[in-house]
């Protein structure tokens, strides 16, 4: 049966997506994880992966044309299926439609075919959610997003929703974020309670009239194909008492009301400003909001200053949220064996997907160089005596990298399979470390890049990344990667490729040592760095060749502001 493609969702201010370009035409054979198609969003130009496989039978829109989120971009079926039903019922298509092929049309439909409603049932006793006006399904809400997680939600069903409320916080494999409502109405029905999986495509919530559509039949349908974790009883009465009994709970969780709780007990709150009282261990409840409604914001909680007689460590009580609690180990007899057990992040997964496709697919090797930084080190001092932006040793490798690359543009490449993408352009990733494991935001434009505008990018990415906060935007595009412990006082290591990428760099810590100058045993500054190589791509002698380039730049640094 052929299915339906719906724009996602791909920023978190995204309400429109524009094709850039089809990397498919229709009547082409596509396969899960193949590029569909370029999708041109309010902040980047995406690549817009296929999560089906069979034959591209419909497009929403030429290249150039603009479709609104969660409307038909496409429909993947098997060669010479009807899909004419499926294009009338997709609630008015796609912004400017293409025409279908007259192979994807053997037989006109019937007159029952031609007139039934959204709502109704094929002949063949299924219903296509997608082509359903009231249904939202769980939008693709980064490149590698499979499925979601409900971090929270911030409507229970029954509530009133309008176009651009926030209606609940997704967790993806790569960052918490709000997915607003682009529909209006009741919210009758909630795919998944808070905590749960849904996957890409499934049913996430219904909004709408319920006299006007059959919400048993549409949630029945959902469960035959497997949506995660949906709420118990489909009907709106027993919907509206799951949505009491929830909101019950989370009053039950949280402290007295103040002015920035709703009634039913829940903190009107960002997700940002929630993870920042959390590792602050400020009680969010306590924090008066300023944003819209009362709503808790980033600069509240910047600007909190709790009452100190409510301080933990005044009273020996032990904070109970937050990283807080997280990182309070429990007492255990001796001789007694105790552990704990923590479901898998949405992120964790993802890094050990990609990491584990590459560490065994990719033939990596790696080469060591040790760098003197004397120079470096005294030559940083100097400019952070003028930069806007405090400099980092750092900093001065990312602009180092950048102008080796543009050099050696065959370190800076792609491994595709039948074909190498040597970029022309440097886009760097640089590994920062969270809670949940590690994200790669990237500087763009690297080697254009002052030394002072990098240090201010750098600096923004690591407090959204520590926010969690990062958008797609932030963080594709990569085509080479830094990873950097020498703060944590590591001498070297080896790092794993990062995909796309054909090579990563890591860099351990400047260490004062003996050094040998003009016949003589002085103290210097070095620093170990080791370039994890795919063999596919980058020989032996193109990396040295690399590295050599990059060791002149950083023992020399003026020659990096030429």
């Amino acid at each position: 049966m052929a299915e339906v493609i719906l724009m996602p969702r791909l920023s978190d201010t995204m309400t429109e997506g524009v094709i850039a370009a089809w990397h498919k035409k229709v009547g082409d054979k596509v396969k899960k994880g193949e590029l569909l198609a370029e999708v041109e969003t309010d902040k980047a130009t995406m690549d817009l992966e296929s999560y089906k496989d069979g034959t591209l039978l419909y497009v929403g829109v030429d290249n150039g044309g603009k479709i609104l989120v969660n409307e038909l971009l496409a429909i993947i079926g098997a060669p010479g299926e009807d899909v004419s039903s499926l294009v009338k019922g997709s609630a008015g298509g796609a912004s400017a439609p293409a025409a279908a092929p007259a192979e994807t049309q053997p037989s006109a439909p019937g007159p029952s075919d031609a007139t039934a409603p959204a709502t109704a049932a094929p002949a063949s006793g299924g219903l296509d959610l997608s082509t359903i006006p009231e249904v939202i399904l769980m939008p693709r809400l980064s490149d590698t997003m499979t499925e979601g997680v409900i971090a929270e939600w911030h409507k229970k069903v029954g509530d009133t929703v309008k176009k651009g409320d926030i209606l609940a916080d997704i967790e993806t494999d790569k960052a918490t974020m709000e997915l607003e409502s682009y529909k209006e109405g009741k919210l009758l029905y909630a795919g998944a309670q808070k905590g749960d999986k849904i996957a890409v495509n499934e049913l996430l919530a219904i909004i709408g009239d319920e006299s006007k559509i059959d919400l048993q039949k549409i949630v029945a349908v959902s469960k035959n194909k497997g949506v995660s974790g949906p709420q118990a009883a489909p009907t709106p009465s027993s919907q509206a008492a799951v949505g009491q009994a929830a909101a019950a709970t989370g009053a039950a969780a949280t402290a007295a009301p103040t002015p920035s709780v709703n009634g039913d007990g829940r903190v009107k709150a960002s997700p940002l400003a929630k993870k920042i009282a959390a590792d602050k261990g400020i009680d969010i409840t306590q924090v008066p909001g300023s944003g819209d409604g009362g709503r808790i914001i980033k600069k509240d909680v910047d600007d909190f200053v709790p009452p100190k007689a409510i301080a933990p460590a005044a009273t020996g009580t032990p904070a109970t949220t937050g990283s807080s609690a997280k990182s309070m180990v429990p007492s255990t007899p001796a001789g007694q064996v105790s552990f704990e057990e923590v479901p898998v992040s949405q992120m964790r997964k993802t890094i050990a997907q990609r990491l584990s496709q590459i560490k065994f697919t990719a033939p990596e090797f790696y080469l060591t160089m040790t760098i003197d930084m004397d120079k470096a080190v005294e030559s940083r001092a100097k400019l952070n005596d003028i930069s806007p932006v405090k400099i980092s040793f750092n900093d001065m490798v990312i602009k180092g990298v950048s102008i080796a690359l543009k050099q050696h543009p065959a370190v800076n490449s792609s491994w595709l399979g039948d074909k190498i993408r040597i970029n022309h352009h440097v886009n760097i990733g640089i590994a920062v470390a969270v809670p949940d494991g590690l994200v790669v935001p990237v500087i763009r434009f690297a080697d254009t890049r002052s030394l002072s505008q990098i240090a201010a990018e750098v600096k923004e990415f690591a407090q959204k990344a520590k926010n969690k906060k990062l958008q797609p935007s932030d963080w594709e595009g990569s085509t080479f990667t830094i990873s950097n412990l020498g703060m944590f006082g590591i001498d070297d290591f080896t790092a794993i490729i990062n995909p796309p990428d054909s090579c990563i760099l890591a860099i351990g810590a400047i260490q004062q040592v003996p050094v040998v100058k003009n016949g003589a045993v002085i103290p210097g500054n070095i620093m170990k760095v080791t370039l994890t190589c795919d063999h596919r791509v980058v020989d032996g002698a193109t990396g040295s060749a690399f590295l050599q380039t990059l060791k002149g730049l950083l023992e020399e640094p003026l020659r990096m502001l030429v």
